[in-house]
């Protein structure tokens, strides 16, 4: 079935459900940041690889936890090393999810491109933590890719305004892999993640990366209202999407809505999405126009985790599965398709998060926990800002509030 026609986004937040939610706000905010960390350790060993070269590694499509592409030598097979990628380790996605869970944890209020500038950069700078991949207790600044050591970069050291410091980055996932808290704080409120998580991604993205983060935060935030489904979330994205970002998931999510297999869909995806990407069909050997900004192209990652989604109906393990086997940024992909499918209540298999947390040594639960407090913080918070607003707008003449 092809995605419903786009709808206002204030219409899209308001709609009527007509009944209790069948999760609640905890399980939904837990369901997200577990099955995104579990997405994105599903995919880091095979991250880079075509679904071809995946298959003929490991035997056939991956079905759950695997090894290192390289086994043994993960300490020096390029282009991974020092990276030990697999066996259940969590990758930057992670990290990053959880330094951001963090910042709202300090400052239990929605968060804009200064908040990064004064607590995630120095948090990455200054904290030493568990790394899975490099197997040691460091700094995560000493993990993170390029595009996100710019932030150090840009703010610490070379003290732009937050607002503008994601110009001149390379345009990639970079910002978008890690938004799904924006999305869960605006927890049925898609117009107003979306918001958010541009001005959060200003300090790391332009173009269609931070386009790409706030409609991701957007989608995160659709996928936790009552009585949400795949379509749902994909007519609040496209309700809210702009340039290339809202036509190329709109072909791949048009695609999508034809298979009910990620095998089948595989193929078919890639080359929805291949119009808009502008790394190429080598993923690990990009083009000229690579990342580079504009209005015509659109981020991988996103477009296709939203396409997986509608494959699998919804369902985790299949969602998860797809965007794995796809390979490319699949770690990516994954993190976004588990995260949207947590939301959505379909639950993570528990012996995946078991092992994902205790290979990583991460508590994977910790982190919803802290993020549902503050996002019940938020919205107490936002009722009487939104009052306040009511009682002067009403106080000027306006019209009296009804209901």
């Amino acid at each position: 079935m092809t995605p419903e026609a786009p709808k206002d986004p204030e219409e899209v937040e308001g709609e009527e459900t007509g009944g209790p939610p069948p999760h609640a706000l905890d399980e939904r905010i837990t369901g997200a940041l577990v099955g995104a960390a579990v997405g994105d350790a599903l995919g880091g060993p095979v991250e880079g690889y075509s679904p071809d070269q995946i298959a003929e590694r490991h035997g056939g499509r991956i079905h759950g936890i695997v090894g290192p592409w390289h086994g043994d030598d993960w300490r020096t097979a390029r282009p991974i090393a020092p990276y030990h990628k697999g066996d259940g380790h969590v990758t930057d996605d992670t990290l990053m999810t959880h330094a951001l869970v963090r910042v709202y944890e300090r400052v239990r209020d929605h968060l804009d491109a200064h908040a990064i500038a004064d607590h995630l950069v120095p948090d990455l700078m200054t904290n030493p933590r568990w790394i899975p991949e490099l197997q040691t207790e460091t700094l995560p600044l000493h993990r993170v890719f390029l595009a996100e050591k710019w932030l150090v970069a840009r703010l610490a050291y070379g003290h732009v305004d937050p607002r503008e410091a994601g110009v001149g980055n390379i345009v990639n996932c970079g910002a978008a892999m890690y938004m799904a808290p924006v999305g869960l704080v605006n927890t049925a409120a898609p117009a107003a993640a979306y918001a958010e998580a541009l001005d959060v991604a200003g300090a790391h993205q332009s173009s269609y990366g931070r386009e790409a983060a706030g409609v991701f935060a957007a989608a995160v935030a659709a996928a936790g209202a009552p009585g949400a489904t795949p379509d749902s979330v994909v007519t609040a994205c496209l309700a809210l999407a702009k340039d290339g970002t809202r036509t190329a998931i709109e072909a791949v999510c048009e695609v999508a809505a034809r298979h009910r297999d990620f095998e089948s869909a595989l193929g078919p995806l890639r080359a929805a999405v291949a119009p808009y990407d502008t790394v190429g069909p080598d993923y690990r050997a990009p083009t000229l126009a690579a990342r580079r900004p504009s209005r015509l192209h659109a981020i991988e990652e996103l477009p296709i985790a939203l396409g997986m989604l509608l494959v699998a109906g919804g369902d985790y393990r299949h969602a998860v599965l797809g965007s794995v086997n796809y390979g490319r940024d699949c770690d990516s992909i994954a993190t976004m398709a588990g995260a949207l499918a947590g939301a959505l209540g379909s639950p993570v298999p528990e012996d995946w998060a078991k092992a994902v947390a205790e290979a990583s040594r991460l508590d994977l639960w910790e982190p919803a926990r802290t993020l549902t407090a503050v996002t019940r913080e938020i919205f107490e918070r936002d009722v009487r800002r939104r009052r306040a607003h009511e009682r002067a707008f009403t106080a000027l003449g306006g019209r009296p509030c009804s209901g």
